[in-house]
C-alpha cells in the first residue's frame, strides 16, 4: 500500500515541480502575497493630509495649529484664507481633514467661555473618519486642559493650585506598540495556504479528468483510498513549506512576535489542512474542467476569507453571520495563529479550537473522499 502511494506522490511532485510556471506559483506567490500585505495592509493611521483654516489668527489659534502639525498623525499640507478653499481641497481629495478656527477663539478661551473650533473629515471611509476625529478630540482635549492650567497658575499668582485630576496609564498587552502588520500577517499566512491548497488539490485531479489518465490510473491496482492519500499528500507536504517560509519572512523580515510554540504552529497547521485539502478534493470532483474547479475555488474562498475575522472583526457582524462564521474552519485557524505569534498561548488556551478544526477535518475528508469514490466508479 505505502509503496503505491510513494508512487503517486513521487509521480505528483514531478509534475508539479517540472513546470516552471508551477514552481513560480508555489513559492514565489506566497512570497509575494505576504510582502505585499506587509506593507500595503496598515490601518495605522499617521500623517493624515489636514488644512488649517484659521480665521482668528492669535496666539492662541497658532499654538493650536502648532499642536496638530507637530503630532504624528496629522500632516499640515495647506493653510486656507478663503472661505471655499477648504471644501474644494476635500473633494479633490488633497486633503482629509481641516482644521477651522472661527474668530473669536483665543478670546473665548482666555475669558473661560466655549471657544469655537471645527474639525472638518472626509467621512468615506467611516472607519478611518472616525479614528481621525478621536486624534483630533485629544489634541484639543489636551490643549485646552493645558491652557486651563496655566491660567489658574496666573490666577493664583504663581501658587500651587490643586484640584481633582486623573492620571491615566495605559497598557497594550501581547501588540504593545499597537503595530496593525503584527495582527495582519498571520492572517495573511492562513489565507495564503488555504487558497494554494485549494487551487492545487482541486486542479490536480480535475487535470487528470481532462487528460484521460484518470482511467489509466483506476484499472491499475491503486485503490481509490491510495489514490486520494497520494494525490493529497504532495499538496499538504508543499503547504507546510509554505508556512515555514512564510513565518520565516514575517518573524525575520517584518520582526512578527513568535511568542509561541512553533511546533504547535505546525501540528495546528496539519490539523487544518485536513479541511482545506478535503474541500479541494470535494470540489474536483464536481468540477469538470479545470476553469470549473478555480471558479468554485473562488466561490467558496472569498466568503471564507470574509467570515474569518482576519480585516473585519467578527463581533462587529450581524448575529446571524457571526453564527454562520463557526462553520467557517478558517476562522478557528486564524485564532490558533495570532495566538501563538502575539499572545504566546499553549495548547491549554488553543484546544477548543484545534479539537473543531480536527472535528470538522475528518468530517470534510472523509465525506469528500466516499463522494469522490462514488464518482469514481
Amino acid at each position: 500500500m505505502f509503496e503505491r502511494i510513494k508512487f503517486i506522490l513521487i509521480k505528483e511532485f514531478l509534475q508539479i515541480l517540472r513546470d516552471p510556471k508551477m514552481r513560480a506559483i508555489l513559492f514565489l506567490s506566497p512570497l509575494l502575497q505576504i510582502v505585499i500585505y506587509g506593507y500595503a495592509a496598515n490601518t495605522d493611521i499617521q500623517n493624515i493630509p489636514t488644512a488649517a483654516f484659521d480665521l482668528d489668527n492669535t496666539k492662541e489659534s497658532r499654538e493650536l495649529i502648532r499642536r496638530f502639525k507637530y503630532s504624528k498623525y496629522f500632516n499640515i499640507k495647506y493653510y486656507v484664507y478663503d472661505e471655499g478653499r477648504e471644501d474644494e481641497l476635500i473633494d479633490k481629495t488633497k486633503v482629509n481633514t481641516v482644521i477651522r478656527i472661527n474668530r473669536g477663539f483665543g478670546r473665548e478661551l482666555v475669558g473661560n467661555k466655549s471657544a469655537n473650533l471645527q474639525i472638518v473629515v472626509d467621512g468615506t471611509d467611516s472607519n478611518t473618519a472616525n479614528i481621525i476625529l478621536g486624534y483630533a478630540d485629544a489634541i484639543v482635549q489636551r490643549y485646552a486642559s493645558e491652557a486651563f492650567d496655566e491660567r489658574m497658575q496666573i490666577y493664583f499668582k504663581g501658587g500651587e493650585v490643586a484640584y481633582p485630576k486623573v492620571d491615566l496609564r495605559d497598557r497594550s498587552w501581547f501588540n504593545v506598540n499597537l503595530i496593525s502588520r503584527n495582527y495582519y500577517i498571520p492572517g495573511v499566512i492562513a489565507l495564503t495556504i488555504t487558497i494554494m491548497s485549494l487551487v492545487l488539490t482541486s486542479m490536480a485531479i480535475v487535470r487528470e479528468k481532462e487528460v484521460g489518465t484518470m482511467e489509466q490510473l483506476m484499472v491499475t491496482p491503486i485503490s481509490p483510498l491510495e489514490l486520494i492519500l497520494g494525490k493529497l499528500a504532495p499538496f499538504g507536504i508543499i503547504a507546510i513549506f509554505q508556512v515555514t517560509l512564510l513565518t520565516a519572512v514575517g518573524v525575520f523580515w517584518f520582526k512578527i512576535p513568535m511568542n509561541g510554540s512553533v511546533s504547535l504552529l505546525f501540528i495546528a497547521t496539519c490539523v487544518y489542512l485536513l479541511t482545506s485539502l478535503g474541500v479541494g478534493l470535494f470540489i474536483s470532483t464536481i468540477s469538470s474542467t479545470q476553469q470549473e474547479a478555480v471558479l468554485s475555488t473562488f466561490l467558496f474562498f472569498f466568503p471564507a476569507s470574509l467570515l474569518s475575522g482576519f480585516m473585519f472583526p467578527i463581533m462587529n457582524m450581524p448575529k446571524v453571520i457571526q453564527y454562520v462564521t463557526y462553520l467557517n474552519p478558517l476562522r478557528y485557524y486564524i485564532v490558533i495563529l495570532r495566538g501563538i505569534f502575539l499572545k504566546g498561548v499553549g495548547i491549554k488556551i488553543l484546544w477548543p479550537q484545534i479539537l473543531i478544526l480536527l472535528i470538522m477535518g475528518t468530517a470534510i475528508i472523509t465525506l469528500s473522499s466516499l463522494w469522490f469514490k462514488k464518482r469514481l466508479v
